[in-house]
C-alpha cells in the first residue's frame, strides 16, 4: 500500500471514531434522569431500593389520571439523591398538584417546634401546605385539588419523632375526605427486630392523637400505616410501595443508601441509632447535646464529672455501647454557653443496644452524682409514655425493676398487634407476612359525647385490592359494648356515662370505634410565652367540640356542656405575664351548660392559630404583625 493511501485510511478511521464519540455524548446529554425508565435493581452503592424508585418503576399506574399531593421533606430522595419533588414533578405519568411539609418544613431548615407557614414553592410553582403548627392534619380545603396523597419521609424508629404522626393524621384526612394514600416505604434506621419500652398510655398523649406506640416500635412507615388502617378502623385505600432488598436485621448503615439528615438535630446515622434511647434524657435536668455537633450522642450537665460518669456507665455492662468522658459547651438550647460535663455514647454493636435500657441508665447514673439537683415533672410522663416510670426514677428504683413494669403489656402488643402487619422478613417466630384484606372504616373518627347527645355514624371500606366497597346502612349489623348508648337509623345516642365500643359487622368484616360518654370538664387554664407566639391552653377531661372566634380585641372560646374542675372557680381571670400580645384570660361557667373564656388582646392586629390536640383547646396568638 502506498504511503498516501495509508494516510487517507488512517484519517477515515479517526473520523469514524470521532463521529461515534460525538453520538455517545449527544445521547448522554439528552438523557433525562427524571423521565428515563429505570430498572429496579440494587444500585452500585447499595443493596436496598427505596419505595420512591419501586413506585416509579412498578406502580405509577396507581396515580394514573389522578391529581397527586406529596408529603415529604429533604429525606425524600432516590439512591442518586434526586428529590421526590423533582422526580414526580417532571414525570410524564404523574400530575403533581400540591406539596405538604412536616415539622422542620419541606426543605428541612426550620428548628424543632418552630411554626412552619404555607407558601408557594418557587421551583415548581406548587402550593406548599404546612402540617406542623396550627394544622397537623390536611384540611378539606388543602385537598380540594388532590385525589391521592403520597408519603415519603425517613423515620428514625422512635415514638416521639413527629413524622410518623404526620402520616397518621394524613391517613385520618384520607378517611374523612375519601382520598387514596400511598406510602413510599423506607428503612427503619435502627432495625426492625427489637421492640422496647412501654406502649404509650392514653393519659400521656401530647401530639400523637390515637396512634399509641412503644418507645421503639421496630416497624417501617409502610408497616405502621398498614397497622393503623386496620387497628383504628380507618378503612382507607392504602397502598405501600415496598422497598426491595430491605431486611429487618438491617440498620441504616447496612442498606447502602446515602444518609440525609432527617432533621437539624439528627445529622448522622449514629445520632439516629441512639435517639430513641438518649432522647429519654430529655425533660430532665440533663442535656442531650443539643447545640453541639453531636446531638443525642453527648449527654451531661454543668455539675457532672465526666470521668466518674464514664467509669460508672462502663461498669454497668450496657450492651452495644461504650462511654468516654466528654466536656462540651452548647451553642444553643439547654445550658447554652455553659461548660457541661458528661459522656459521649459510642456505638460498638448497634444491633445489641437496648435503647430504652440505655436511656434510663444514663438518667440514673447522672442522677446519682448529685441527687439533690434531680427533678422531673409531668412532661417526662409524655416523653416516655407511662406514668409509672417517673416516680420510680425519683425513688432511685433499679433499672431492671423499671423495665419489668411494662414487659407483659409490650409482649402482648408485639405478638397480638404489631406482628400481624409486618411486610418484610425475617419474620418473628409464629408471625407471617401481611396479606392485603378487605377492611371497614367508621366515621366520625372520634366519638366523645355528653349524655343525650347524638351523632350520625357511617361505614365505608375497601376490598383487598383497594377498590371502594358499596355499603348500604341496612347491610351493617351494629353492637354497642358498654351499654353507653344505642344506634338507630345510623345515629348513635348517648344514654349512659362511661366508655364503650361501637362494633360494625358486614359479612366477615368487623370494625370498632371507641366511644366516651362523659361530662365536659374544664380542668385548668395555663399559658406559655414562646419566641413566636403566646400559647393559651385549656385542659379538658376529654376531646370535645368547641368554638373559637374573634370579637374586636378579644378571642372568645366556648365549650358546650361544660363543668368546672380542678382549681377553677365559677368565674375568674388568669393574668398572662410577659406576653406582648395577651394580657389576661377571663373565664366563666355562668351560662347554663356552657364554658366561655375571653382572651384580652394588647393589639388589634394580631393573628392566631388553633392547633389540634387531644383533651385540650389550644390557641397560639402570634407575636408578629
Amino acid at each position: 500500500m502506498k504511503k498516501g493511501q495509508r494516510f487517507l485510511n488512517m484519517n477515515k478511521t479517526v473520523l469514524s471514531v470521532c463521529v461515534v464519540i460525538v453520538l455517545l455524548i449527544t445521547c448522554i446529554a439528552a438523557w433525562n434522569p427524571v423521565t428515563a425508565k429505570k430498572t429496579v435493581e440494587p444500585a452500585k452503592q447499595g443493596r436496598v431500593v427505596p419505595g420512591i424508585e419501586v413506585f416509579l418503576e412498578r406502580h405509577a399506574d396507581w396515580v394514573k389520571g389522578k391529581k397527586v399531593g406529596l408529603i415529604t421533606n429533604p429525606t425524600g430522595v432516590n439512591r442518586d439523591l434526586a428529590s421526590d419533588i423533582d422526580l414526580l414533578h417532571g414525570h410524564p405519568d404523574v400530575q403533581l398538584t400540591a406539596l405538604f411539609g412536616p415539622e422542620h418544613g419541606i426543605r428541612g431548615d426550620r428548628p424543632a417546634g418552630e411554626y412552619v407557614e404555607s407558601y408557594i414553592d418557587e421551583r415548581t410553582g406548587l402550593p406548599v401546605y404546612s402540617l406542623y403548627g396550627p394544622t397537623w392534619k390536611p384540611t378539606e380545603e388543602m385537598l380540594e385539588d388532590v385525589d391521592v396523597l403520597l408519603f415519603d419521609i425517613q423515620d428514625i424508629g422512635s415514638n416521639v419523632y413527629t413524622y410518623i404522626y404526620t402520616l397518621g393524621f394524613a391517613m385520618e384526612a384520607a378517611a374523612e375526605f375519601d382520598k387514596r394514600l400511598i406510602v413510599l416505604d423506607r428503612p427503619n434506621p435502627i432495625g426492625g427486630t427489637r421492640v422496647e419500652g412501654p406502649v404509650r398510655d392514653e393519659d400521656t398523649v401530647s401530639f400523637m392523637g390515637r396512634f399509641l406506640l412503644p418507645v421503639r416500635h421496630g416497624m417501617t412507615i409502610g408497616e405502621l400505616a398498614t397497622m393503623w388502617n386496620h387497628e383504628y378502623a380507618l378503612g382507607i385505600d392504602l397502598r405501600v410501595a415496598k422497598m426491595k432488598g430491605w431486611q429487618r436485621t438491617m440498620h441504616y448503615e447496612d442498606t447502602g443508601l446515602p444518609w440525609v439528615l432527617t432533621s437539624p438535630n439528627i445529622p448522622t446515622s449514629d445520632s439516629a441509632n441512639l435517639y430513641a434511647g438518649t432522647e429519654l434524657v430529655d425533660n430532665t435536668p440533663f442535656s442531650t447535646g443539643l447545640g453541639t455537633t453531636k446531638p443525642f450522642e453527648l449527654v451531661g450537665a454543668p455539675w457532672i464529672n465526666g470521668e466518674e460518669l464514664a467509669d460508672e456507665l462502663n461498669s454497668r455492662g450496657i450492651p452495644g455501647v461504650t462511654f468516654r468522658p466528654a466536656y462540651f459547651t452548647p451553642m444553643f438550647s439547654q445550658y447554652e454557653g455553659e461548660r457541661v460535663g458528661g459522656v459521649q455514647v459510642h456505638i460498638q454493636k448497634a444491633d445489641e443496644i437496648d435503647l430504652v435500657q440505655l436511656g434510663l441508665h444514663l438518667v440514673d447514673a447522672m442522677r446519682d452524682q448529685q441527687p439533690e439537683k434531680f427533678n422531673l415533672d409531668a412532661t417526662y410522663d409524655e416523653l416516655i409514655g407511662d406514668k409509672r416510670v417517673r416516680p420510680m426514677l425519683e425513688a432511685d428504683a433499679p433499672i431492671e425493676e423499671i423495665l419489668n413494669v411494662w414487659q407483659d403489656e409490650l409482649d402482648f402488643w408485639t405478638q397480638e398487634v404489631r406482628n400481624r402487619y409486618l411486610l418484610y422478613g425475617p419474620y418473628p417466630k409464629e408471625a407471617k407476612p401481611y396479606k392485603p384484606k378487605a377492611i371497614l372504616g367508621i366515621l366520625p373518627l372520634d366519638l366523645e359525647l355528653v349524655l343525650g347527645q347524638s351523632k350520625e355514624i357511617t361505614v365505608h371500606g375497601v376490598d383487598a385490592n383497594g377498590r371502594k366497597l358499596e355499603i348500604s346502612p341496612e347491610e351493617i349489623d351494629w353492637e354497642v359494648k358498654g351499654d353507653v348508648g344505642y344506634i338507630e337509623n345510623g345515629v348513635f345516642t348517648a344514654v349512659k356515662e362511661g366508655k364503650g365500643k361501637l362494633v360494625a359487622k358486614k359479612g366477615d368484616m368487623t370494625a370498632e370505634r371507641n366511644v366516651v360518654v362523659a361530662k365536659n370538664v374544664v380542668e385548668n387554664i395555663r399559658y406559655g410565652v414562646h419566641n413566636q407566639y403566646t400559647r393559651i391552653v385549656f385542659d379538658l377531661n376529654k376531646t370535645t367540640e368547641y368554638d373559637i372566634k374573634r370579637e374586636g380585641s378579644e378571642i372568645v372560646v366556648s365549650v358546650p356542656y361544660a363543668e368546672k374542675g380542678g382549681q377553677l372557680d365559677g368565674e375568674g381571670t388568669v393574668t398572662v405575664g410577659n406576653s406582648p400580645v395577651v394580657s389576661s384570660v377571663h373565664y366563666s361557667f355562668a351560662q347554663e351548660n356552657m364554658f366561655e373564656a375571653r382572651l384580652q388582646l394588647k393589639r388589634d392586629d394580631v393573628a392566631f392559630q388553633t392547633p389540634t390536640y387531644s383533651n385540650r383547646v389550644v390557641i397560639d396568638v402570634m407575636h408578629g404583625q
